[in-house]
């Protein structure tokens, strides 16, 4: 049981290391492109990185077969305490303190892998996870 948490804490990290990549991509295009402030390029690349995140890890992280609506719900709950409560403290540290727009993000992005991981885990799949049958144990199964 432990290899395979351990799978599955390195699967998590992988998927959001790439919802990550998204996160900068799009923080930087709209960063450089649009030149909008710091909250709103943040919250727009927030968004992609979740929906990116959330579609990768719930199908091969998790192997979750919940209802999907309900597990975004779930999600969206997280979001709606992390979103505002990240993008205050990220302005204030960017806007006020003149930290850098890109350390800034990286410690948002920091904190949001570990709660997310944790929520994820215990609230979002706790029952489902490991529910959705792969091809092959499907066909284990049927011999």
């Amino acid at each position: 049981m432990k290899k395979k948490e351990i799978t599955r804490a390195v699967k998590f990290t992988l998927f959001s290391i790439s919802a990550g990549i998204v996160e900068i991509l799009v923080f930087t295009f709209f960063d450089t492109i649009a030149n909008f402030d710091y909250w709103i390029n943040y919250l727009i690349a927030l968004v992609a990185s979740v929906i990116w995140n959330f579609t990768l890890n719930r199908e091969f992280t998790f192997k979750a077969t919940n209802n999907v609506p309900i597990a975004m719900i779930k999600v969206a709950i997280f979001y709606l305490i992390f979103t505002p409560t990240s993008t205050i403290i990220g302005n204030y540290l960017a806007e006020t303190l003149k930290w850098t727009d890109y350390l800034v993000t990286g410690l948002n992005m920091l904190a949001n892998f570990i709660l997310e991981f944790l929520y994820d885990k215990y609230i979002v799949f706790k029952r489902s996870i490991d529910t959705k049958k792969t091809n092959k144990s499907e066909l284990v199964n049927k011999k």
